[in-house]
């Protein structure tokens, strides 16, 4: 990263963009035109800060290109975070948005039968498969994790796997597809987040930003 080069701030496409946003805009930020156009197939843009831009990427990169010095700073759910755990990355705020968990999941006829506290190995599909061994191996229980990136709750219909680790926000999806929460992994919320080496080269610029954003948060619950 350069001194002089622009700051970078990276946001996710979908759901949490769209709650991001007012925070991004209480912050003080504004982004060119293009950014709301609907039609525009560009990724990065210009903001009403001279040094500032916006880059809008999937929700699983932006923790890669915040680690790797592309972005200087992003917002991410904590599940991305949990799942890369890259060492370059600081999550000094939370915003308080987006709020869904990560679950296991499993077919409701199976749930009167089936004991998590006697398993001793288990394969799910999940898009977590780092966050989700982790889990497991806590309780001593070994994970096969079938990698996949969308449409998890087919994964028990077809014979893939009996279980599913996936995000669940109110459970519509999996009762929808004759599936159970059965067990919570943790509570998701996104974060500020900013690559170290970043904060450290550029502490005043880096550490403003954090504090206008804890500012948005503030004011949104007072």
């Amino acid at each position: 990263m350069l001194q002089n080069e622009k700051l970078v701030l990276a946001l996710p496409k979908g759901r949490i963009l769209k709650e991001v946003m007012p925070m991004v805009r209480r912050a003080g930020i504004e982004p060119e035109a293009a950014f709301d156009d609907n039609s525009a197939r560009q990724l990065r843009f210009t903001t009403n800060i001279e040094n500032l831009d916006i880059i809008r990427v999937r929700s699983f990169d932006v923790a890669t290109f915040v680690a790797f010095g592309a972005a200087h700073l992003g917002v991410a759910g904590n599940d991305v975070l949990m799942e890369f755990d890259y060492p370059e990355l600081y999550a000094p705020l939370d915003l308080d948005i987006a709020h869904c968990r990560i679950s296991v999941a499993e077919p409701a006829d199976m749930v009167g039968t089936d004991d998590p506290s006697t398993w001793s190995s288990v394969r799910v599909a999940t898009k977590y498969p780092e966050l989700t061994r982790r889990h497991f191996a806590a309780r001593g229980v070994q994970a096969e994790c079938i990698k996949l990136s969308g449409a998890m709750e087919l994964a028990p219909q077809l014979g893939l796997c009996r279980r599913i680790v996936d995000l669940v926000s109110s459970g519509a999806t999996l009762e929808a597809n004759g599936l159970v929460e059965i067990e919570q992994i943790c509570q998701i919320t996104s974060r500020l987040t900013v690559n170290r080496a970043a904060w450290k080269t550029r502490p005043d610029e880096i550490g403003g930003w954090i504090e206008r954003f804890r500012e948005a948060v503030d004011a949104v619950a007072a």
